[in-house]
């Protein structure tokens, strides 16, 4: 028996002259039997036929890229994690995960991967607002429109597979076209009835259990998955337990037309803070975390129905609903390392720290987040003349509600009090896009445009006392893209694309609390790349692009530091290149033992802030600021023209190198290497006292993995050490500072049968 590569191809070696029986096999197709009268040095071809191709069709509706042949038409750069990388890798968490793509730069925050800050080329990875995450295609964020922050995320173990796409082919997505997509890819139902059983343990009293079902009888298939994981994070009090379920079922109902539903459920339950340590606190113990009666719980459902329609041999129809659900109670002494605590002389009996685990009291932050949508869309190929054409359109009605409440308890361990904040928001968009590729000889160009309106509503029903306050605008938005991709050179594509950046505003940026409509503009930029994909030979991958995302309007959050209003930012420049590089030897020489090696490097040279720019830390907020640039102290606010944009390392770098025996034994060891950083606006490098100001030195980190598979058993024995030399590094200083993971060390053991 032998497996193909990526390309279909196989080999049987040293075969005699005469008749073989040839059996092939590929998941969603028929098996293939052809009988070979085998001549010297004889080649054949052996065609499968899909099981139905509806099934099929709803597979590929689900991934960004499609399959590793449709990636030489692709004018655009996009990277992808597959499953054995991310089950070999036993990443911790997406923040892992991600840092194994170029281009994704992950911050850390409470050390268990739970709210992971994604940023890509350059852009803020706070809340990864900049970044549109999708799960199978489809929004994940509960409001992608009114309020991207990701104040949840699923772990890493509900996905089979990752997509990140940065070029030009973000506008069949949106809202957000910025800096990137990331698709996360459920698995589908296994051909075979499958079980599978997974447990973990680990330092700080880590656990990790998991256990799963699947399989398909005729037309039916199913797979249910359910993850529960729990321990400390990185600073004390966290005590993080989350709960994940997945589910998906797929029916055909014909072979033209499949029915796919898919449900989650999300919890979790943890005493994270928000606030980060001062400066003291952090040299007096750089892991305590005195506030140990914050409480953070979240509850999410999820719903998705897709139907996917072959019209014709050239046609489908996929159509989308999706809903989901999220319920988020945040209850914090302190939001930031300025408050100690944040009810400090607001409570009459919180009159110090020494009265926190006592009378002072607590604020809850309570979200009710709904969102549904519909989105179909139509794909279709025909020639015309010697051009090739495939085409895409689609649209979409999406609308999220928010309910958002801040109640003050008196007493530390309080869940409930005094209303201080009732808000009811709502977004309601409608967008649609439109894509023609063009496919002539080695060639492939790719325009499109999409368009977004969204319609914004916000009522404060506690002004006018009590009658409320009620405020509407609409934003819309033209965003066009182009991209040509060329193969003539074997094995080689070279791309180059253009697209319009769109980030909407959030409610609350453009509605005032009391009824009011601010005059913000969108978050606009044109982004440019020019790249090159290369596969010289079986076991050999290169990419690399060069890339520039041209703001003309970056809307910019202040940091803590400058209050927290948000304001048209104006102009700023991300400049860079990114390489990434797989090497299998096994693959190459076509040998069972595989030494490999794998690489992810981000060269950000620049990241700045261009024309007339004030910094948004003014006299108001830190007396006598002292301007880095100036070198002078100011007493209003320092101009930070030409600074380095907050959060943009000019180096990224994860690399990996390994060995794989035949006899099941995969080992590697991997660097991840974080380059310099500034915390602020200012570019400030001494912090001051409460640690929201001053750079972020670079950081290494080693990680090593060991995996010892036995296939008579179906079983997998493995261990990992995360930060082998246990360095602690600051990794954020938005609300005080926020130190990395420490050195992690886990077991475990993956059943199948």
């Amino acid at each position: 028996a032998t497996t193909t590569d990526g390309d279909g191809s196989f080999e049987f070696a040293n075969l005699m002259k005469g008749s073989y029986m040839i059996r092939a096999e590929a998941k969603n197709f028929g098996a293939a039997v052809k009988i070979i009268d085998l001549q010297i040095n004889e080649s054949i071809e052996i065609s499968l036929s899909p099981k139905a191709i509806a099934e099929e069709v709803s597979v590929m509706a689900n991934s960004l890229a499609g399959t590793r042949e449709s990636l030489s038409e692709i004018p655009g750069s996009i990277e992808r994690l597959d499953a054995q990388t991310l089950e070999n890798s036993r990443v911790f968490n997406f923040s892992e995960a991600l840092r194994k793509i170029s281009g994704v730069n992950v911050r850390d925050e409470e050390g268990f991967g739970l709210r992971p800050n994604i940023g890509i080329r350059g852009t803020n990875p706070t809340r990864s607002t900049k970044v549109l995450l999708l799960e199978d295609g489809l929004p994940l964020s509960y409001a992608p429109y009114g309020d991207n922050a990701s104040y949840y995320h699923p772990p890493v173990e509900r996905y089979e597979s990752i997509e990140v796409l940065k070029g030009s082919g973000q506008i069949a997505y949106g809202p957000q076209t910025i800096a990137g997509v990331i698709n996360y890819i459920t698995p589908n139902p296994p051909e075979k009835p499958t079980f599978n059983l997974k447990l973990e343990g680990g330092n700080r009293r880590f656990f990790n259990g998991g256990a799963g079902f699947g399989g398909t009888i005729g037309k039916f298939g199913g797979i249910v998955n359910f993850n529960h994981k729990q321990g400390d994070g990185a600073r004390a009090n966290i005590n993080a337990k989350l709960y994940d379920f997945f589910s998906k079922a797929t029916y055909a109902l014909n072979s033209r037309n499949a029915l796919t539903s898919k449900f989650t459920f999300f919890r979790e339950d943890s005493n994270q803070t928000y606030t980060g340590a001062t400066e003291a606190e952090f040299r007096a113990n750089p892991r305590g975390n005195i506030f140990k009666n914050d409480f953070f719980n979240t509850r999410r459902y999820g719903f998705a129905l897709q139907h996917v329609a072959v019209l014709t041999s050239n046609v489908n129809l996929t159509t989308n609903f999706y809903s989901n659900n999220f319920s988020r109670d945040w209850w914090r002494q302190s939001s930031n390392s300025s408050q100690r605590p944040n009810r400090l002389n607001v409570d009459p009996d919180c009159r110090s720290l020494a009265d926190l685990n006592t009378t002072c009291g607590i604020e809850g932050r309570l979200r009710d987040y709904l969102m549904v949508g519909i989105e179909p869309r139509l794909n279709a190929t025909f020639n015309l003349g010697a051009v090739r054409n495939e085409f895409n359109v689609g649209f979409r009605v999406h609308r999220e509600d928010q309910d958002r409440i801040q109640k003050n308890g008196d007493l530390p361990n309080s869940r409930d009090g005094v209303i201080a904040e009732n808000n009811e928001r709502q977004s309601l968009a409608q967008s649609g896009f439109v894509q023609n590729r063009f496919i002539w000889k080695n060639f492939a160009f790719t325009p499109g445009v999409r368009i977004e309106r969204i319609e914004y509503q916000r009522t404060n029903t506690l002004a006018n006392g009590g009658s409320g306050a009620t405020g509407n605008t609409t934003v819309a938005q033209v965003i066009p893209g182009f991209g040509v991709a060329y193969s003539g050179i074997k094995n080689t594509t070279i791309f180059a694309g253009a697209h319009r950046g769109f980030a909407p505003p959030r409610v609350e940026d453009v509605v005032t609390n009391e009824g009011g409509v601010v005059d913000l503009d969108s978050e606009l930029s044109w982004n440019y790349e020019v790249g090159v994909r290369i596969r010289p030979f079986r076991g050999f991958e290169i990419a690399s692009t060069f890339f520039r995302n041209d703001y003309e309007n970056q809307i910019v959050a202040a940091s803590i530091a400058g209050g927290t209003a948000f304001t048209n930012g104006g102009e700023t420049l991300q400049q860079g290149f990114e390489f990434s590089s797989q090497i299998d030897s096994g693959t190459i020489f076509r040998t069972s033992h595989n030494f490999y090696f794998r690489a992810a490097y981000t060269f950000l040279p620049v990241a700045e802030f261009r024309g007339t720019r004030l910094s948004s830390i003014t006299s108001a907020s830190t007396l006598n600021i002292y301007c880095p640039a100036t070198r002078r102290v100011s007493s209003t606010a320092c101009s930070i023209t030409g600074n380095r944009l907050p959060y943009a390392p000019k180096t990224l770098l994860t690399s990996s190198v390994g060995y794989s025996h035949p006899i099941g034994v995969d080992a590697f060891v991997e660097n991840v290497f974080i380059g310099r950083q500034f915390g602020d606006d200012l570019n400030a490098v001494n912090p001051n006292a409460n640690a929201q100001l001053g750079a972020i030195q670079a950081q290494t980190y080693w990680n090593a993995t060991a995996n010892y598979k036995v296939e008579k058993w179906r079983t997998t024995f493995y261990d990992t050490a995360k930060n082998i030399f246990d360095r602690t590094f600051i990794v954020d200083r938005a609300r005080g500072i926020l130190p990395s993971s420490p050195r992690l060390i886990q077991g475990g053991v993956k059943v199948s049968f």
